[in-house]
């Protein structure tokens, strides 16, 4: 029952969004309501298996929560915060890296067979690290103990290579699906997904190990992906034309483009000659800091605090998963719905102002982490560092990607998110106190809340830089005669 009292806002929150974004005048581009249907039947299976890829990324967190309190045969902790820092940081390295190999790959071999590929890793992944835990619980003082975080290491750097494909196979698949004007409204959705995915890794994640043990933190992902896995392969298809409906112009950067695919190499210099790809791609290296140093680390800030300041039990804390849940759903959809309707389907002004958010949050942080406000502070802030993420590695990479490279496009926007919070892990690894007299100390953690103001002023005059910026395809658009015959409702549209 208290599962499912925490269930419900989401719940509520959902079906008012759905209500609200329902009753928005409709972008009229044509689509017939059957196309509308398959295309909800092809993105909700995609969606949820890769929210349960983050559950099964996350998990690692919530592994540290029990971890860190089991000691070993030496009386040392399993998972000190420097270890945890180490593997997670390796993982993220990996992720981030990736992008340069399974990027381009999604782009020949498809959106669906990455997210195949994505999921199938990720099982392994999970129910090695499931076997490995097993094995060092049944024999604290075995060398596999010992050697547990270079074992850990080794196993979430695959998990996270195998991850890598996720991101990119949801744009790549939905690339073909959305026109430009609509693309804010799946930036939301991309927002909704990412922050279910949250909810799933930090809640479910804590009930499972609360009510069944730390082993199955792992199992259980790896359970659920093998049932989205059987749902991906009977519904998704890579475009339109396959799923029996009729493919047409997305109006992004591939539009016009007819000739035949470029080689990678080719493709990789059009990416990075690409000062909107580039200049996108600094911003999400800032996000992936931002987000990760508050979802990574605020649990543990509360717990290793709690003598002094008393937030282990307090409401954020206890229903952190719910809160940023809702927090990133709103964030995702408030900046997808300004950025289709307010600003011409543009993703900088939103960015910029989501930026200026976290910008301020993280100077008010700075002097009131030490007070019971510090919860609802990053719970806001996530709202906004996730409203961005949802906008440009969800929307803009298909954007200024185009169908034809969207999978680069992502690969190398996703990978600078990962390089972030890489540079957040290791940063965070070496300023935050590791010794658990030392770390009780609220004052000793400064530099949690410290070291995200200047990467928040950084992605703030980034993203400010591409404040105009919207793609160019290769000819003039033809607008659809459905559309031309109701500029009232949305206006016409030029690029």
């Amino acid at each position: 029952m208290a599962y499912l009292e925490q269930l419900a806002p989401i719940l509520i929150l959902l079906v008012v969004i759905g209500f609200v974004i329902a009753r928005l005048p409709r972008v009229e581009l044509g689509h017939t309501d059957a196309f509308r249907r398959r295309r909800v039947l092809n993105w909700l299976p995609l969606g949820l298996t890769y929210a349960f890829l983050y559950m099964a990324r996350y998990n690692l967190t919530v592994s540290k929560l029990a971890l860190g309190d089991l000691k070993d045969a030496s009386g040392e902790p399993f998972m000190s915060n420097a270890d945890f820092a180490t593997i997670f940081g390796v993982g993220t390295l990996v992720y981030g890296f990736a992008f340069v190999i399974n990027g381009p790959l999604t782009d020949r071999i498809g959106g669906r067979a990455a997210i195949l590929a994505s999921a199938g890793g990720a099982i392994v992944s999970n129910a090695a690290m499931g076997l490995v835990t097993w094995m060092v619980l049944k024999d604290p003082g075995s060398e596999l103990a010992e050697g547990l975080t270079t074992a850990f290491s080794i196993l979430y750097a695959g998990n996270m290579y195998f991850q890598s494909f996720g991101a990119v196979a949801i744009v790549k698949v939905n690339a073909p699906w959305f026109h430009v004007r609509e693309r804010g409204v799946f930036g939301a959705i991309f927002g909704v997904l990412i922050s279910l995915g949250v909810y799933f890794a930090y809640d479910w994640g804590k009930l499972i190990l609360d009510n069944f043990g730390l082993l199955w933190v792992f199992f259980v992902p790896a359970i659920l992906l093998a049932f989205c896995t059987v749902t991906v392969i009977a519904w998704v298809k890579d475009s339109p034309a396959q799923a029996g409906q009729k493919d047409f112009d997305t109006a992004d950067a591939s539009s016009g483009d007819d000739g035949p695919r470029l080689p990678v190499v080719e493709v990789f210099k059009k990416m990075f000659s690409n000062p909107v790809i580039l200049t996108i791609a600094a911003v999400e290296f800032c996000s992936g800091f931002l987000r990760q140093a508050i979802m990574q680390w605020f649990r543990e800030f509360a717990k290793q605090t709690d003598a002094a300041l008393g937030l282990s039990g307090s409401f954020v804390y206890d229903n952190w998963g719910v809160l940023l849940c809702c927090a990133g759903i709103l964030g995702g959809v408030v900046a997808g719905v300004i950025s289709d309707r307010v600003f011409d389907s543009r993703r900088g002004p939103v960015a910029t102002i989501l930026y200026l958010f976290m910008l301020v949050g993280a100077v008010v942080l700075l002097f009131t982490y030490t007070s019971p406000i510090v919860g609802w502070m990053v719970v806001a802030m996530s709202m906004a560092v996730i409203g961005v993420h949802g906008m440009l590695s969800g929307t803009a990479s298909m954007d200024f990607g185009g169908r034809k490279n969207v999978g680069t496009a992502v690969g190398i926007i996703d990978g600078f998110v990962y390089l972030g919070t890489a540079v957040m892990s290791l940063t965070y690894g070496l300023v935050l106190p590791d010794d658990p007299a030392i770390a009780a100390d609220p004052e000793n953690w400064v530099w949690w809340p410290g070291a995200m103001i200047p990467v928040a002023l950084l992605g703030t005059l980034l993203a400010t830089r591409v404040w105009n910026a919207k793609p160019q395809p290769k000819k003039a658009v033809v607008v659809p005669a459905t559309a031309a015959a109701s500029p009232g409702k949305d206006g016409p549209s030029t690029f």
